[in-house]
């Protein structure tokens, strides 16, 4: 059995951020529900030597989308890392999700 390149990468990322996506827009419910500063979310870490989530979502977009511009051999496009929200983070990923589509 034979697996290309695009089955092996796109619908694993693809996956992988909309899961990811969903998980923070579950996050976002969470917090305004108890009242807690999304700040406190985006900040937090689960050792002291870790990034902060904003900047672990930030990797997360930006692996799935290089990595699939360097398979197919395209430019790869820099985002900004500018995200001060949940909302702009799910956002972020949503952009990751539709420039995956783009490939075949």
């Amino acid at each position: 059995m034979t697996i290309s390149m695009y089955e092996a990468s796109v619908p694993v990322f693809r996956r992988l951020l909309a899961n990811l996506a969903g998980i923070l827009e579950r996050a976002e419910a969470w917090a305004g529900e108890r009242g807690i500063e999304e700040r406190v979310l985006l900040e937090a870490r689960l050792y002291p030597d870790m990034f902060p989530l904003v900047r672990q979502v930030q990797i997360a977009a930006d692996v799935a989308t290089r990595a699939v511009a360097r398979l197919a051999d395209r430019e790869v496009s820099r985002v900004e890392d500018n995200e001060t929200s949940l909302a702009e983070l799910v956002a972020r990923l949503q952009g990751a999700v539709a420039y995956l589509d783009g490939f075949e």
